[in-house]
């Protein structure tokens, strides 16, 4: 116990001398975060490598372990803890972090670093092998660790968006996981977690609101990284399905808002990578909270889910799975206050009908299409433009070709021209207010627009018949 509490004031302390000090060094070597004035709300350069102090106050206060001799620290160098066999991928997951603070890199090359770095701690023994007493088979647990620990890096990277927000939420996370270590009485992860939590708690004297210094890639990404580690040590300890879910719900807010983001991109068809002001903490800024509360809310929070993580771990404690409502009903609540517009139509395309309208509109376009390009004649389309413009919510066609033809329906609102250029035109009509049809209606005139262009001079209009035709309507 002593040599934990010699971790923690060691890093802490060491944390707290070594920040300033690469807080100038970055204002020196200008590796600074410039303020933008939309994603980046700061009004003055802020250094981006705060990151740096915390790594090497960490690995300092084992060097200071060891250099004093405890206890503690002559029975890790005997047999060394996971935390060093994992040295290998923090260094990767630290570099490449680090490079992407000093110069950006591609998004494909970051995340060929981040899978690497996953790699090498698979090969450490940080392993997702089984759920319960359920044993994966080899593949796939290499794939769902690989992708476990990826998703934590990225998680806690996305949410590095306000000053001592991603800090503030892995200090939550890693005390957590240091009191999970100690109730299990599983010294390893408690070793590994506790000078983390102090180096932690001494950066965010410099970057809470408002920050001084950020945690930049090369700690953010790390910080992910590690959390998603210990979680997959401590769940070695689970028996249970719901057990499992602990070190998931002790990361609930960072993950839930890569998904977040990762839905939205999707839904409106924009890189995964890309940035926005959509995360959770953009939400929350624009309903008027001030930054320094919008970080305590979301410790608040983190705070909860790890009081039920813990509890998922307490054998001793009934009703888990309700434990697990309770966190997914107030994640569920609280993304319907966030105001999020792609989820609320995505909800009401897939439940309130419009998928099945969506894909009858779909169908019958593409119906459509095949019947226009079978037509051999002006006739044969004015009759497929008179049977199916309702059905795309049009009143009234109207058409003329090469002066010869003119073929009319009556009806009132407003019209849409197609016009090919020194042959004719056709002119659809749609009722003011009509809501029929409206999925697939520019669709529908993209579709005459593209076809009969592409095949106007292989159309023979058969003059008499259409006039007859017209003048019968």
């Amino acid at each position: 116990m002593y040599s934990m509490i010699f971790l923690a004031a060691a890093s802490f302390a060491l944390t707290l001398i070594l920040t300033p000090l690469f807080r100038s060094l970055a204002f020196w070597l200008k590796l600074v975060d410039e303020p933008d004035h939309n994603r980046k709300i700061h009004s003055v350069p802020i250094p981006r490598i705060g990151g740096v102090a915390i790594a090497v106050a960490v690995v300092g206060a084992f060097g200071l372990l060891f250099l004093f001799r405890l206890k503690a620290g002559l029975l890790l160098s005997a047999d060394a803890p996971f935390a060093l066999r994992l040295l290998p991928a923090i260094t990767v997951i630290f570099f490449v972090g680090l490079v992407d603070d000093i110069t950006p890199i591609p998004p494909m090359f970051k995340l060929g670093g981040q899978i690497v770095a996953a790699i090498l701690a698979w090969e450490s023994g940080i392993h997702l092998s089984s759920i319960g007493m359920h044993n994966f088979p080899v593949i796939l647990s290499f794939i769902l660790t690989i992708i476990w620990i990826v998703a934590c890096s990225n998680a806690m990277n996305l949410i590095d968006g306000v000053d001592g927000l991603a800090a503030g939420v892995g200090l939550v996370a890693s005390v957590t996981t240091l009191i999970a270590a100690l109730l299990h009485r599983n010294i390893e992860l408690a070793f590994a977690t506790v000078p983390l939590v102090g180096a932690l708690l001494g950066f965010l004297r410099f970057n809470f609101s408002p920050a001084s210094i950020f945690l930049g890639d090369c700690g953010s990404l790390t910080l992910g990284f590690l959390l998603g580690c210990y979680g997959l040590v401590w769940s070695e300890k689970s028996t249970t399905l719901l057990s499992m879910v602990a070190p998931l719900i002790v990361l609930f807010v960072p993950l839930l808002d890569a998904s977040l983001a990762i839905v939205r991109r999707f839904l409106r068809q924009r890189p995964i990578f890309s940035a926005d002001r959509g995360h959770i903490h953009h939400k929350m800024l624009s309903q008027g909270l001030p930054p320094w509360r919008v970080v305590l809310i979301l410790y608040g929070f983190c705070g909860l889910a790890g009081v039920a993580a813990l509890i998922l771990t307490a054998k001793q404690i009934p009703y888990h799975s309700f434990v697990v409502i309770i966190v997914l009903l107030i994640a569920w609540l609280a993304i319907q206050n966030l105001g999020y517009s792609e989820l609320s139509v995505a909800s009401k395309v897939i439940f309130g009908g419009g998928f099945h309208k969506l894909l009858n509109g779909q169908l019958n376009l593409a119906k459509f299409e095949q019947e226009l390009m079978a037509s051999d004649t002006l006739e044969e389309i004015w009759e497929l433009l008179c049977r199916d413009s309702p059905e795309f919510g049009f009143s009234a066609v109207e058409l003329r070709i090469d002066d010869e033809v003119q073929l009319r329906r009556t009806g009132k609102g407003w019209q849409i021209r197609v016009d090919f250029p020194g042959r004719g035109y056709i002119v659809l009509k749609r009722a003011s207010g009509s809501r029929r049809g409206s999925s697939a209606g520019v669709l529908f005139v993209d579709c005459i627009e593209r076809v009969i262009f592409n095949r106007l001079d292989e159309l023979k209009p058969r003059v008499s018949e259409l006039q007859a035709y017209a003048q019968a309507d």
